[in-house]
Order: C-alpha cells, then sequence, then structure tokens
C-alpha cells in the first residue's frame, strides 16, 4: 500500500495537534481508552470540550502550557493509504523541530488561523518547506467557526498567501477551509461550508500524486556497511549495504565507485534473503558487484555515465538550530549520506528575511532559527547533487565537534567558488 508522509506546520495556537487529533478521531484510529483518557483530562483542566490536542501533545511540559514542543510522530491508514504524521511545534524558538519533521516530508500542512491571517511564522515554515523541496502545501485555514464561515475572510486569506508563495518553489498549492475542533471539511463536506466545493483534508491526503516526486533518474547508492558473514553457507559474501538515494538498479547494470572510480557490473541485489530484480528508493537493500572492489563506508555506487559532483566546495542554503551562531571561520563536523568529514564555514553570503525573502548581504553571523546562504570549504570531497535534483544527496547535517550536536541543516544549491 503506497505511504504518504506529511507534516504540520504553522504559527502558535493554529491548532495544527488539534486538527491531527481530529484526523485520527474521525478515521477511527483512537482506541475507546485513549478517548475516554483525553475527555477525562480535558474536563480535569477545566476545558468545555474534549481537547483533542492531547492526543499528540504527550510531554508533560506540553500539556501544562497547552503547546507542542517536540515532534510528535503519528501513524494511520485507510484502505487507499499509509499515513506518518508529522506534527511539529509553532514557536519560534522550536523552529529546528519543524525542520526536523518536514525534511522527511512529501506534503505539508499549514495551518492559519482565520481571525489573524498570514502571520510570521506561516511565512517562516513556508520559506523552510520550500527550500525542503516539500512539492505539495495544503493550507488549512483554520477555525473558520470562529469567523462564521465567512467565504469572503477565506479568500481574502487565500489571496494574501497565494502572492506570498508566488515567490517560493512551490509545485502543488491547495486551500481548504477547516475547523479541527468540530470537523468541518476534515473528512466530510461541511453544511456550514456550502460555497467550497473542492475536496476534504482526508479526500485530497489520499488522492495527493507524489509518484513523481522521487528522482529515478540520478543512480545513488551510498554504502553503509559492508556485509562479509564469513559463514559456512556464505563463506565469499561481499554485499555493500545501504538505502538506494535516488535512481534503479538492476543486476547486470555497469556501476562506478566514487571516490576510487573504480568500474564492475552489479551481480546480484538482496534484500533479507531475497535476490531482487531492480531496487530503487527508498529501498535499503544490499548490493554484490562481480569485481572484488576496495569499497567502505560513505564510498557511492552509481553509474559511469551519470556522476554526482565531487567537490570540496559547496554552497548551501542553512536552517541554523544552535543558540551559539554561525559565523564566518567557524568549523564543524559534516554529515552527507554516509560520510563524514570536517568543514569550514568560509563566506556567509547572506542571511534570508523570512517574511519579504529580501537577502540582507554584509551580515557577521546567522542566529539561532535564522536562515542563510553560506560556502563551506571541506577536508575531503564530498559527492553531492542539487538538492532541488536530489534530496538525499542535497542534504547536510552540521554537527558541532565539542558538544556532538546537530546545530545546522543544509541544502546543497551548488559548487562554490575555490576559496
Amino acid at each position: 500500500m503506497e505511504m504518504l508522509r506529511f507534516a504540520t506546520a504553522g504559527s502558535v495556537d493554529d491548532g495544527k495537534s488539534t486538527l491531527i487529533g481530529r484526523l485520527l478521531l474521525e478515521t477511527k484510529q483512537i482506541f475507546e481508552d485513549q478517548l475516554e483518557a483525553v475527555e477525562r483530562t480535558s474536563q480535569d483542566r477545566g476545558f468545555d470540550y474534549t481537547n483533542l490536542a492531547l492526543l499528540t501533545d504527550g510531554l508533560r511540559s506540553e500539556r501544562e502550557q497547552g503547546i507542542t514542543i517536540d515532534v510528535a510522530y503519528r501513524y494511520f491508514a485507510t484502505p487507499r493509504r499509509k499515513f506518518i504524521i508529522a506534527d511539529t511545534p509553532g514557536h519560534t524558538q522550536y523552529t529546528r523541530n519543524m525542520v526536523t519533521g518536514a525534511s522527511t516530508a512529501d506534503l505539508a500542512l499549514v495551518l492559519i488561523d482565520a481571525r489573524k491571517g498570514v502571520l510570521e511564522q506561516s511565512r517562516r515554515h513556508s520559506v523552510i518547506a520550500s527550500l525542503l523541496r516539500v512539492n505539495h502545501l495544503v493550507l488549512c485555514v483554520n477555525k473558520m467557526d470562529l469567523v462564521d464561515f465567512d467565504e469572503e475572510r477565506f479568500e481574502e486569506i487565500c489571496a494574501e498567501f497565494s502572492e506570498f508563495a508566488g515567490k517560493l518553489d512551490i509545485d502543488d498549492l491547495t486551500f481548504i477551509p477547516v475547523s479541527a475542533l468540530n470537523g468541518d471539511n476534515i473528512v466530510t463536506h461541511s453544511p456550514n461550508t456550502p460555497w467550497y466545493e473542492g475536496s476534504t483534508l482526508l479526500h485530497h491526503l489520499e488522492h495527493v500524486y507524489t509518484g513523481s516526486d522521487r528522482n529515478f533518474i540520478d543512480a545513488r547508492f551510498p554504502v553503509q556497511y559492508v556485509i562479509r558473514p564469513m559463514s559456512h553457507d556464505y563463506h565469499d559474501y561481499r554485499g555493500y549495504a545501504g538505502e538506494v538515494a535516488s535512481g534503479t538498479f538492476r543486476p547486470g547494470d555497469e556501476v562506478l565507485v566514487l571516490p576510487s572510480g573504480f568500474t564492475s557490473r552489479i551481480a546480484g541485489i538482496d534484500m533479507y534473503e531475497e535476490s531482487l530484480s531492480e531496487a530503487f528508493p527508498p529501498m535499503s537493500v544490499s548490493i554484490r558487484l562481480e569485481d572484488e572492489i576496495d569499497i567502505s563506508r560513505g564510498d557511492m555506487i552509481c553509474r559511469p555515465n551519470n556522476l554526482p559532483t565531487t567537490t570540496q566546495d559547496v554552497d548551501a542554503m542553512v536552517c541554523w538550530f544552535n543558540e551559539r551562531p554561525l559565523q564566518e571561520g567557524n568549523i564543524y563536523s559534516i554529515k552527507h549520506t554516509s560520510r563524514s568529514v570536517r568543514a569550514k564555514v568560509s563566506t556567509l553570503n547572506y542571511r534570508l528575511n523570512v517574511n519579504t525573502l529580501h537577502r540582507e548581504e554584509g551580515q557577521s553571523k546567522l542566529e539561532m532559527n535564522e536562515i542563510g546562504r553560506i560556502s563551506l570549504r571541506t577536508t575531503a570531497p564530498l559527492f553531492v547533487d542539487e538538492y532541488r535534483r536530489n534530496r538525499t544527496t542535497g542534504s547536510l547535517i552540521i554537527i558541532d565537534e565539542a558538544t556532538s550536536e546537530t546545530v545546522g541543516a543544509a541544502m546543497v544549491l551548488g559548487t562554490a567558488a575555490t576559496p
């Protein structure tokens, strides 16, 4: 069965957790004892309604403050599709958690309070979704019940957001008026919005087409582990394990290994004890080659006539997560696919203003939750593609060597000029 990963986004108190709770409730994904516990907790906290946000806000501090802090993952299925939901926080200081949740998403649900309209955090999350190449974006104008399901207000918000989204790299944009608290247009069409003729939220999630989002052209296989059982049954077995990043691999295909440049042919592709006729993303497999080649973790198997860019100078957009700012000259550890290297920030090109999308040049540092363009110089070559073409080989994780904290996430734009 096909699977869809989607993440919530938007500003504080726009109803993201309530929307997810309503979706789980309406699709019969909640056990009776779970619902009873939520109803009891809602009553104990003085609510005059069942607070469905408690289904996803599980941390004690989240329930006490009525906010989302960490990413909560929930799973459900319908007869048509399986879903993985990443419920992300709306507060500015937790933007890094939103990046984490959206980094693997196929679709982003951006919620906007019908009373407040498009806010700065709504724009920030939309910019991040665009940078992360989340190709499908659904704008849910929530709390329509608090504006008497006013069509004019809905159209006004849609027009404002459309003007802003026109500057972003978003392929598919859909608008839905909803009330997460009451369930309007979540699973069934609401009688309160006779003027709305589009799909309900669940219908859209079930039918949105994501098959063309993955890259099946550029064959990329980062090696994570070399399998050598050395057992009686598999005495001569040598397999290279990993997840197919992009493209398609088949037995008999000619391949090239980076960084050595040696070529060979695929002798077989294995998954558990099964031999496969082909492998494609996001399958995790073991590839066997006809020739004995020295291959280790961090190497990449690809096609001789379709290679990634091998470079030590990378231009990238970065979302900064840490309280210690990013500055030119700082040195970090970089994680790229299964390869780890050290890198120096050679240039901070500009900071991106998420409200106007203007480039603010001449900056000396990037503070926490800010977005900017940087140039990196690495100690060893990386095998990269542009992020817009390949989300796996085009992404970098930036790690503080002193604390081992993940301090930034970067999307490769191309190669930088050699300093």
